[in-house]
């Protein structure tokens, strides 16, 4: 009986452990997301999510405006066919990042957030397709907020509708069990790819 009871103390305080971890989780990223925002108000670099050629085809667009600014297209469409797009555009080879490593949204996220943190990158513009903004959206705040780095994002118009609200819950638990643990469960996948590509 003893064993029984205590074994239910130590589930129930595990419990409060969880969910005082995910109190401070949550209550930290804001704080985080605010400082990257004051130290870096205006976007340093271009994150954008693989998903269909037109958004290659939009990034090389809003890029012209943005000389500067280095680019990274996670997962996207093949590596010579985005180089024409840029290229096209007259976007510097130097300044375009082609990474395959991504097989959903939250690893286009947790892939390269090492990459923007070595490079003191604290604030991103975010493009994506208006119906994946809100998912892609959750999963920043949480990736990247967490390591210190801020997002604008951008959206391309579509017809698709917006995601369902299923969608957005799993990959913020994924998020968190990230956060955490390093961890996606994308290794479970037998899609996993380990390539990337840099115009150079």
């Amino acid at each position: 009986m003893l064993v029984k009871r205590f074994h239910y103390v130590f589930r129930e305080l595990r419990i409060v452990a969880l969910v005082g971890l995910l109190v401070i989780l949550l209550s930290i990223i804001p704080v985080r997301l605010a400082i990257a925002h004051y130290q870096a108000p205006h976007p340093q670099a271009i994150l954008t999510l693989g998903g269909g050629i037109e958004r290659e085809q939009f990034t090389a667009q809003f890029a012209q405006a943005y000389p500067s600014l280095d680019i990274w297209v996670s997962s996207g469409i093949r590596p010579n066919k985005a180089q024409e797009i840029f290229r096209a555009a007259g976007i510097s080879d130097q300044q375009v990042h082609l990474d395959y490593r991504a097989i959903d949204t939250v690893t286009n996220f947790t892939s390269l957030v090492q990459d923007f943190k070595n490079r003191n990158i604290q604030h991103l513009y975010l493009i994506t397709s208006d119906f994946h903004m809100p998912r892609a959206k959750v999963i920043a705040t949480i990736v990247l907020g967490s390591q210190g780095i801020t997002f604008t994002p951008i959206s391309i118009p579509s017809n698709e509708p917006t995601e369902s609200f299923v969608r957005i819950l799993r990959d913020s638990g994924r998020s968190i069990f990230w956060v955490f643990t390093g961890r996606t469960g994308a290794s479970l996948s037998p899609r996993v790819a380990h390539s990337s590509y840099a115009f150079r």
